[in-house]
């Protein structure tokens, strides 16, 4: 999944720093404020993504005497400073500079001919072509973004829709969302310029631009919340499902406690459970594991030693504590198996063992610490 970010991000911060330019020529020539907005979208956009690829730089690095489970949460906390920062910034950028047009409406709008090194031009002619460049490449970073994103979900056996409403990658998705309102942005620009240039009215053009602004505004929203999800330990619930399911299906645990997840980063979560185990499971041929435990410390002992009671009883107190260990272990692993299994992203896995489930059907019941027979 990272590598498809990244794959992502940096197509992104290519084409958007043509962009930046080309529409920032293009304002400083036919003065329209849509354009001057779209130039500070495609500028935003930009820094945006260089705060993302900074983010994956930093959240890939591996675990270390700080940060016991890795770095991943900094991709987040990056993701976050982008979006409440610079897309907040644009946005007051953008409103700013609309209304300073308004309040100044004709005065440096240019609705005709340009001249560029002596040839006369139709500002709506630079205007058209830089925004239809911008269109094209936009697209093209939009569709890259998309299959990176489409593929991770059939990945996951999901529809691309569903993985848009619960993402589990927010850079990738934030390269998504900021592409498709890129293009959104220009077809805005386009007509807000068009309008403006036929009816002979600049509030066309301020009112488009107005509502580019706004939606950097919006932008910022939606990302800020997405990322504050991801930094706030949610729940793993689909972890949480599958382990429900395998220890319901497992011959040997009775029920389960205290069931809790982290989700870290999108590559790894951390859970925890108690369970209990069944009686008849955990005693049927403990006696045999016990058995063959006694004989393998016995072989250890010298022949001289064989007739030290104490030491009898250590080697046989030693054989049913290693027999009950070694089953309890099998266990669990069995539990972990099936679960990473299910869910690989689940990289951490604590399950204590909370006591055994006494079986209402056994033959015996212990009262008192003393076997009574039914």
């Amino acid at each position: 999944m990272a590598s498809g970010s990244r794959t992502a991000v940096l197509a992104a911060i290519g084409g958007n720093a043509v962009l930046t330019v080309l529409k920032f020529s293009a304002a400083l020539v036919t003065h329209s404020a849509a354009m001057m907005n779209e130039a500070v979208h495609s500028l935003v956009d930009t820094l945006n993504q260089v705060f993302l690829l900074m983010g994956l730089r930093q959240g890939g690095r591996s675990a270390d005497d700080l940060y016991a489970f890795g770095h991943g949460q900094k991709k987040y906390l990056w993701n976050l400073w982008s979006a409440i920062g610079l897309f907040s910034i644009g946005c007051g950028l953008g409103l700013a500079h609309a209304w300073h047009v308004w309040q100044n409406a004709g005065d440096g709008f240019v609705a005709g001919d340009i001249a560029l090194g002596g040839v006369a031009i139709d500002s709506l002619w630079i205007s058209g072509s830089v925004l239809t460049a911008a269109l094209l490449i936009e697209g093209q970073v939009l569709r890259i973004a998309w299959r990176e994103f489409a593929a991770g979900a059939r990945t996951q056996g999901i529809q691309p829709w569903r993985r848009l409403l619960e993402p589990d990658d927010p850079t990738l998705l934030a390269v998504v969302l900021e592409d498709a309102i890129a293009v959104i942005g220009v077809v805005l620009a386009a007509t807000g310029i068009v309008l403006a240039r036929f009816t002979g009215d600049i509030s066309w053009d301020v009112g488009f631009s107005v509502a580019i602004a706004l939606m950097l505004g919006v932008t910022a929203v939606i990302l800020g919340r997405i990322n504050m999800r991801f930094l706030s330990d949610i729940r793993d619930r689909e972890a949480e499902a599958a382990f429900i399911e395998i220890a319901a299906s497992h011959r040997e645990i009775e029920r389960y406690h205290d069931l809790r997840s982290i989700v870290l980063d999108e590559h790894h979560t951390v859970l925890v459970a108690e369970v209990e185990i069944r009686e008849e499971s955990m005693l049927a041929g403990l006696r045999d594991s016990i058995d063959e435990q006694q004989a393998r410390l016995l072989a250890l002992v010298p022949d001289r030693k064989r007739d030290d009671a104490d030491l009898l009883d250590y080697v046989a107190d030693r054989a049913a504590v290693q027999a009950t260990l070694e089953r309890t272990e099998r266990i669990i692993d069995e539990l972990e198996v099936q679960l990473r299994a299910r869910c690989p992203r689940v990289s951490h896995v604590t399950i204590e063992v909370q006591g055994i489930a006494e079986d209402d059907r056994s033959q015996y019941r212990i009262h008192s610490n003393q076997p009574e027979r039914l």
